[in-house]
């Protein structure tokens, strides 16, 4: 499983979201758990899960309803109104530094002369392949070069989720520091949908109350005053009849699962990429077996384990 986590993070994974997520949870994110990070202003939280039809959801009353971006999270530290830090989610308590590429994207301006954490998610607004991996490993270059590569490759851009201040909120409402953030500059979670290619995964109910939402308190893991809504995907059954070595544009030779077909969500899938010899060996697939297939995203086919 190192060796699945450390492939993650350096942007050539060989497991899927879905199946890293299963293995791993969605709560960790470039640098995760490593030593030598800089710890954030505010502790960056993993959201609760609620799945559509899976009883009650956890909250009630006045909420906020935005999309939840699936890129790579982080925060930016701005003191005097200039950008003093930007960090990876990492841990959730510290993040590794990524501020030279993060000044590589459009931000806003800041018009406040306190220490603020701004704190979003960098994502492509172009159609992208694995999105999340691919903002991952965008920021885990060494070499700016390449990431403004990838900035134009995939249109990498910071959407906003929250504005915090050392001791806690911004200001009264949630919803007000969206608009605050937007008159700052920033693109935030609340125009994400304005792009139909931005990826994302479900949607982020939180109390409008920004007084409510801390006094909801906070686990080990999650904010209760706040949670992930999202539709599980049901896997299709089907046969691997065998598999094919492709040749992309880049040189790169991938394997391709050739499937009996199947229908999922009204299109006929008989194909899905398999992303590399070592996804093979992890899922333990062999010709003639049953195989689970979604399509992720609702686009692109997905084998996420044996039937």
């Amino acid at each position: 499983m190192k060796k699945a986590s450390q492939a993650y993070h350096q942007g050539t994974p060989f497991l899927s979201n879905e199946q890293y997520d299963a293995i791993f949870g969605d709560e960790g994110g470039v640098g995760s758990g490593e030593s030598g990070d800089f710890a954030h202003l505010r502790p960056m939280y993993s959201l609760q899960k609620y799945y559509v039809g899976e009883g009650e959801p956890p909250l009630t009353g006045n909420l906020i309803k935005t999309v939840k971006c699936d890129g790579a999270a982080v925060s930016l530290l701005y003191s005097d109104g200039k950008l003093v830090r930007a960090l990876t989610r990492g841990d959730g308590d510290k993040g590794k530094d990524i501020t030279d590429k993060l000044e590589c994207l459009q931000l806003g301006t800041v018009a406040d002369k306190d220490t603020l954490q701004i704190t979003g998610e960098v994502v492509p607004r172009k159609t992208i392949t694995n999105a999340r991996n691919f903002a991952s490993g965008a920021l885990s270059l060494k070499s700016v070069d390449e990431f403004l590569s990838r900035v134009q490759e995939g249109d990498l851009a910071f959407f906003a989720y929250g504005v915090e201040k050392s001791t806690g909120k911004y200001s009264d409402l949630f919803l007000r520091d969206l608009h605050i953030l937007n008159d700052w500059g920033f693109e935030t979670v609340l125009h994400a949908e304005l792009y139909p290619s931005v990826p994302t995964d479900g949607y982020v109910y939180r109390y409008n109350d920004n007084d409510m939402y801390h006094q909801a308190g906070f686990t080990a893991h999650h904010p209760r005053g706040a949670y992930a809504e999202k539709t599980r995907d049901i896997p299709v059954e089907t046969t691997l009849l065998d598999v094919i070595w492709q040749t992309g544009k880049t040189g790169k030779v991938t394997p391709i699962a050739i499937l009996e077909p199947v229908v999922i969500d009204d299109a006929v899938i008989s194909r899905a990429t398999l992303n590399n010899y070592a996804f093979i060996e992890a899922m333990d697939l062999e010709i003639g077996c049953r195989v689970k297939v979604i399509r992720a995203g609702k686009i692109i086919p997905c084998i996420v384990g044996r039937a």
